[in-house]
């Protein structure tokens, strides 16, 4: 199983970014994918999870109404748009993945690298 994600970037706050997680090494109708976000001196943070299989998605109440999860099935891929960034949102991305959504990090076998997200003031 490998996860890949993509897309982390500098952006002013109100701004947007896109991030990618391509998966690979599973069927993707078997899991869930869950994005995490972990800023300097912080605990890693559940933010969204999809399940592949039905499309339920589940939001952290700190990123409900600004981020929107979705999967590109056919793709093996999952993605976390942002919108209206606020500098409280900088931290490293993560997607993770198991057999269903979970906000406890420590149950995921699967980890991408991250990707890096800061915004500025």
């Amino acid at each position: 199983v490998q996860l890949v994600e993509s897309g982390g970037d500098l952006v002013r706050a109100g701004g947007s970014l896109r991030l990618s997680c391509a998966a690979s090494g599973f069927t993707a109708d078997d899991y869930a994918i869950s994005w995490f976000r972990q800023a300097p001196g912080k605990e890693r943070e559940a933010i969204s999870c999809i399940t592949w299989s039905d499309g339920s998605t589940v939001y952290a109440d700190s990123v409900k109404g600004r981020f929107t999860i979705s999967s590109d099935n056919a793709k093996n891929m999952v993605y976390l748009q942002m919108n209206s960034l606020k500098p409280e949102d900088t931290a490293v991305y993560y997607c993770a993945a198991r057999a269903t959504c979970t906000i406890v990090a420590e149950l995921y076998p699967y980890w991408g690298q991250g990707t890096q997200v800061t915004v500025s003031s």
